[in-house]
């Protein structure tokens, strides 16, 4: 029987799956088109990783009343701790105070409480789409590409065929209109011989 062996193994010890799907998730979050392209079961193995961060920033999203801000502050700590905590320790020259660089972990910490849980604020799952690719040449595995449902790409996607539907719809119109007029000179021309 196959009690409590819910997720793949992905051929890694437990820190190293954990740490593998960290950085994964801090890529997918902190990409520029929202995508990612990875093998078949890391995906799969990503998407549930991703949405419960993802609900966790809608979780705080939601909540706008007042004294709420140390639960919004809880919901971000634990969403902390899907993504790296980041430089723990600096080098600190001697004399100079320096604040540490912000790591990538943090930096997806904060779009995705910042831009992605606006945008996911009333959207109840589903915020990951997984596509197939195919089989990579070098050891054949299956490639995938996991992307954020809703991104601007899509958005301008499907505006501009919106566009393009009502133009030619106009077109169309346009033409039939055009056809009327003609036939009706033809029948004006037809009625006064």
């Amino acid at each position: 029987m196959r009690h409590l062996k819910a997720h793949r193994k992905l051929g890694r010890t437990s820190e190293h799956r954990s740490s593998m799907l960290r950085n994964l998730a801090t890529s997918l979050i902190n990409s520029r088109n929202e995508r990612i392209v990875t093998t078949l079961p890391k995906a799969k193995e990503l998407r549930p990783f991703v949405e419960r961060a993802i609900t966790l920033s809608r979780q705080a999203q939601g909540l706008s009343k007042e004294g709420s801000e140390a639960r919004v502050l809880h919901l971000r700590r634990q969403a902390a701790g899907f993504f790296h905590a980041g430089n723990s320790s600096s080098a600190v020259l001697p004399g100079k105070q320096t604040r540490p660089e912000r790591t990538a972990g943090v930096a997806a910490l904060k779009r995705l409480f910042g831009e992605l849980g606006e945008r996911y604020k009333d959207r109840p799952g589903g915020y990951t789409r997984i596509l197939k690719l195919g089989t990579r040449d070098g050891d054949r595995a299956e490639l995938a590409i996991i992307e954020l449902v809703d991104n601007p790409r899509e958005k301008e996607a499907f505006e501009a065929e919106k566009k393009r539907k009502s133009a030619a719809g106009k077109k169309k119109s346009s033409k039939k209109a055009k056809a009327e007029a003609k036939s009706d000179e033809a029948d004006e021309s037809t009625a006064t011989e």
